[in-house]
């Protein structure tokens, strides 16, 4: 059970393994672009290549799926980057229902770990798999693996070294779960943080933050939804930049107590101003405009110092 392409390793890996995949559950088709075509999930696009039943359930509480299911008589259920299956579904297999997920928990519970690992700081993450039960990613945890995060990546790059990781990840916990040597640990719910889903509205950049928070959101924004900010009345995404070094307030001449989000430089280098630092912007999405570097941003928009970022004009007011 999966929908994006995060859960295709591993589906393509259990196939090639031997075991039996008898069936594939994932989201109905979609309509999209401006000539609305319709085009199935990347786990749907998959199983059809591979010759898999495919799936596509309006409702996981739908009476008709759950006898669907329970006629195929799963020994196991594997759920990557799915919805939340009620207890009726995840009850069926005879072995449980398992579900991979991107962090080392209980740390992330949710469904942006990746997002939220990046954000924070962290220095490492992984893949956790467990049993599932009611509540949401608290299940007792079968196997996990660590991987550093490092400076330079992203939300694109930490979700594509996670996916490919599934494919072997999942292979060895179902191992686990077939010699009978598994002994499941119980979370610690005491060590537990939250993952909450990310919309485009969360993704706005406060400038007021210092530039090492403000890198690690961008980060984690990247490139999807895209961390944005506004510039002359329009949607500014910025995908990436980069902390400057020795910054001191006092090198700027208008001297101490300069607003966040103020252009600081505008000769070759793009840096804003951040909380007692600033950041370089090396990678922006114009609103309208294809993803450039911060010297074209600066060679097409001309912006001069003490101009601002995070101001949307609407008429003569400004909204901040």
């Amino acid at each position: 059970m999966g929908t994006p392409a995060f859960a295709c390793p591993a589906l393509e890996a259990l196939h090639q393994s031997g075991h039996d995949v008898i069936a594939v559950v994932t989201g109905q088709d979609k309509q999209i672009g401006r000539g609305r075509k319709i085009v199935p999930t990347d786990v749907a696009s998959l199983a059809q290549k591979l010759q898999i039943k495919t799936i596509k359930p309006a409702s996981l509480k739908d009476d008709e799926l759950y006898e669907t299911i329970k006629s195929l008589s799963p020994d196991l259920i594997v759920v990557i980057a799915f919805r939340i299956l009620p207890k009726k579904l995840f009850s069926i297999p005879k072995l449980g229902a398992i579900n991979i997920h991107g962090s080392l928990l209980p740390k992330y519970r949710g469904a942006a770990p990746i997002n939220w690992a990046l954000i924070n700081g962290e220095k490492e993450t992984g893949l956790s798999a467990f049993y599932l039960k009611k509540k949401v990613d608290t299940g007792d945890i079968i196997h996990n693996e660590k991987i550093a995060i490092n400076n330079d990546d992203n939300f694109d790059s930490l979700y594509k070294k996670l996916s490919d990781l599934s494919a072997k990840f999942l292979l060895e916990t179902i191992k686990q779960i077939e010699s009978g040597a598994t002994a499941p640990l119980v979370q610690n719910d005491s060590e537990a943080s939250a993952a909450p889903k990310i919309t485009a509205f969360d993704a706005l950049i406060d400038f007021g933050f210092p530039a090492k928070n403000v890198q690690n959101f961008v980060r984690g924004m990247s490139s999807t939804p895209g961390a944005y900010s506004y510039f002359n009345g329009k949607k500014i995404k910025i995908l990436s930049c980069e902390i400057v070094p020795d910054y001191q307030e006092t090198d700027i001449k208008s001297g101490t107590g300069i607003r966040p989000g103020t252009i600081i430089r505008n000769k070759k280098k793009l840096q804003v101003q951040c909380a007692n630092s600033a950041i370089e912007i090396t990678q922006i999405l114009p609103e309208g405009k294809k993803i450039m570097d911060g010297a074209s941003f600066l060679n097409g928009s001309q912006p001069e110092i003490g101009e601002i970022f995070g101001e949307l004009h609407k008429g003569n007011n400004i909204i901040e």
